[in-house]
């Protein structure tokens, strides 16, 4: 998943964005509201993070600017005022969800799970595929009962693939959804973090799961079609 985070509190903002990447997220951030907006322009984000009170626009005007142009990407608020009238405000500007500093980022992981989780829709924290099964709140995979250990990129990988099981996705797409602006790896990443999964999840099952779609990209389904 590829979260964009606006937070003007550098250490905050520090501290987040290392734990959201320690979880295997594409993050992309920035410290003020001017920059958030030029950042939704230019890509497609799974879910937004933004602070109420930033230089530049304000969290809500950043908001309001992005449905505004008919972006349905989930948006969880952060401010640090717990008072009513700013989370209805909130709320009624389009946000999916609203967090009152400070916060634990336990929580904020939780909450950005089910964002992600309803914008997929779907409301069980574990996805499945088959015999393959992903649990979102433990980061834990299994095929046929047997666990799947994981890297952090290896994880965001298959999450994204199963939240679109049976959507054929190309290279770019999951390029754009799994990895951020700050990735200086070589250009066939997709390609060889696809082979990684391959050889943990269908290499020695009869069933294969991720399918190459020539021409056009992968998909994760459970028929080879």
């Amino acid at each position: 998943m590829r979260i964009l985070y606006a937070e003007d509190e550098r250490d905050l903002n520090d501290i987040v964005t290392r734990a959201l990447k320690g979880e295997g997220y594409g993050v992309d951030r920035c410290f003020d509201g001017r920059t958030a907006w030029e950042y939704l322009q230019a890509a497609e984000y799974d879910a937004v993070i933004l602070d109420i009170l930033m230089p530049g626009l304000d969290g809500l005007t950043v908001l309001k600017k992005l449905r505004a142009a008919g972006r349905a990407t989930p948006v969880l608020l952060l401010t640090a005022r717990d008072a009513v009238a700013d989370r209805v405000a909130g709320l009624d500007g389009g946000a999916d969800d609203y967090l009152v500093k400070p916060f634990a980022l336990e929580e904020l992981s939780a909450r950005l799970r089910v964002m992600t989780r309803s914008a997929a829709g779907t409301k069980s924290s574990v996805l499945t595929a088959g015999d393959l099964t992903l649990d979102t709140a433990t980061r834990r995979a299994a095929r046929n009962g047997r666990e799947i250990a994981l890297s952090a990129r290896e994880y965001a990988l298959l999450e994204y693939l199963m939240l679109n099981q049976g959507i054929v996705l190309s290279r770019e797409k999951i390029e754009n959804h799994v990895w951020d602006f700050d990735y200086e790896g070589g250009t066939n990443v997709v390609d060889v973090y696809i082979r990684y999964l391959r050889k943990k999840i269908d290499e020695g099952n009869e069933q294969k799961l991720i399918h190459t779609v020539r021409g056009m990209g992968y998909v994760l389904r459970e028929d080879a079609e």
